[in-house]
């Protein structure tokens, strides 16, 4: 029994450490908003999600009107939230309405709480070659000006401006059609480029659903979004960003959320998750920048390895002596040792060494990796513990012991001889948008609140600290490699 209980605990954790917990259910949801220390997001239907950590999610986001697809963005002191009523099919045809509105907070518990009436800034009788739902919205951070995509396979992908301070259209706008092929587009900025991220494929079948985010970019909001091969969005090009993978399939609905310099994480659904009855879920993953284009990447789940500094190259070690392995060496220059069969050498095991090391804290430090005992890490979600924007918290022990590696009052890092749950032995590991990791301590003695602001930092080719995250240094970066 006990042995069938471990089982299921681990595949417990695995669950939990691969996908969104709570009720993280919605289809469409919009791009990510948060108000006072929450997240929300909404979806189809009026309804939406809410989160206290970006981790566990469960309904409660209100949002009237009903309708399709909507996306949300914070604009001053206020939050303005587009979406599509009707369309799409909806009752059997494409004559759609996208309409605008106002609430100046979130959370429908607030006194703020109370959305301004809905106004329509577009529409399509159903007739034309478009069809107006599925809204996307850019406030472009080198001018101000705001922009909005939308349509469907229907017809063609329209861009139209939006005045900033009402959320009216623009006077005398005049729409522009800029792709096809594609649904549930989004608009983003970055390093002098836009980027039109449309969903392609097909919606709203469940464990068949096709459903793939694909990119174009331009250097002018109004387009041409072209490809990486060159191939114009107005003529079915587009360049992959997500698909179906990790027995979920359908990516849809493409969101951007900066957490910082250099960490950003996109939001979407599955259109099935396997593992969840085959329900429409919501997903954050992180966001990469690779040659200038947006790829997704995969979510950390843990596993064993060498824990790299991206300064030097060395690996993170516990500061112990370094026990040699008593083998005879091999050298080129005898000969009859050169005609004997070769056979494999046995690494170095934990029982070799262990021994050796002192019973207390042991502080950490960074050396030539020789995938000795010492620094060998295994990394495990930790249940329990909340979590932060696409992943939960997670321990750094000692392959094979209890080892752990902790954050100090001193804002230093040691390792503790055994795990106890303190806040100061879990850590926040966040993929960044080059490739590299950063790696904080949930919280560091003596200091109040979730730390936000220290990271596990290389002040020296083989001195580990906590210092202040700074994405331009590679003193704050570490890659995990499992070799």
């Amino acid at each position: 029994m006990k042995k069938i209980y471990s089982i299921l605990a681990a595949l417990a954790i695995a669950t939990a450490a691969n996908a969104q917990i709570g009720a993280p259910y919605i289809h469409d949801p919009s791009t990510l908003a948060e108000c006072e220390g929450k997240y929300y997001t909404y979806g189809t239907g009026g309804g939406g999600l809410i989160s206290e950590d970006g981790w566990t999610w469960n309904s409660g986001a209100e949002r009237p009107g009903g309708g399709a697809a909507p996306d949300i963005i914070k604009i001053g002191d206020r939050y303005l939230c587009i979406y599509g009523a009707t369309g799409g099919g909806l009752g059997g045809g494409h004559a759609g309405r996208i309409l605008t509105m106002w609430n100046k907070n979130l959370d429908p518990k607030s006194p703020d709480f109370k959305w301004s009436e809905a106004v329509e800034v577009c529409y399509s009788d159903g007739m034309e070659d478009q069809d107006a739902i599925d809204p996307g919205i850019l406030l472009d951070p080198t001018t101000g000006r705001l922009w909005v995509s939308y349509g469907t396979y229907f017809g063609t992908i329209r861009l139209i401006e939006l005045d900033p301070k009402t959320g009216f259209r623009v006077k005398g706008n005049k729409e522009k059609d800029i792709a096809i092929d594609c649904e549930a587009s989004d608009l983003i900025y970055n390093d002098g480029w836009y980027y039109l991220l449309g969903t392609h494929g097909t919606c709203c079948d469940g464990v068949n659903s096709t459903y793939n985010i694909v990119v174009g970019r331009s250097r002018s909001v109004e387009g041409p979004y072209i490809d990486n091969v060159g191939r114009d969005m107005f003529h079915g090009g587009g360049r992959m960003v997500i698909a179906a993978g990790d027995r979920k399939t359908g990516a849809g609905h493409f969101g951007r959320t900066i957490v910082d310099e250099g960490v950003e994480v996109m939001s979407f659904h599955w259109e099935a998750d396997m593992d969840l009855s085959g329900r429409s879920t919501l997903a954050i993953r992180p966001l990469l920048w690779r040659n200038g284009w947006p790829v997704g990447g995969e979510q950390f789940r843990g596993g064993t390895f060498e824990i790299e500094s991206e300064r030097r190259g060395y690996a993170l070690e516990l500061a112990v002596d370094f026990v040699r392995m008593q083998v005879a060496r091999a050298g080129w220059f005898n000969r009859e040792q050169m005609q004997q069969p070769v056979k494999p050498i046995a690494n170095q095991t934990l029982a070799d060494v262990i021994d050796t090391w002192p019973e207390g804290n042991i502080p950490a430090r960074i050396g030539d990796y020789m995938f000795r005992p010492h620094q060998r890490w295994t990394v495990s979600p930790v249940e329990g513990k909340g979590g932060y924007l696409g992943n939960t918290y997670f321990k750094i022990v000692i392959e094979g012991t209890d080892r752990t590696l902790a954050a100090t009052a001193d804002c230093e890092v040691t390792t503790v001889p055994a795990y106890t749950g303190d806040d100061s032995q879990l850590w926040r590991i966040e993929q960044l948008t080059d490739g590299t990791f950063r790696l904080m301590p949930k919280v560091i003695p003596g200091q109040q609140g979730i730390n936000t602001r220290y990271c596990l930092y290389s002040a020296g080719d083989s001195t580990p600290t906590l210092a202040e995250y700074d994405f331009q240094s590679d003193n704050s970066k570490w890659n995990f490699r499992n070799h």
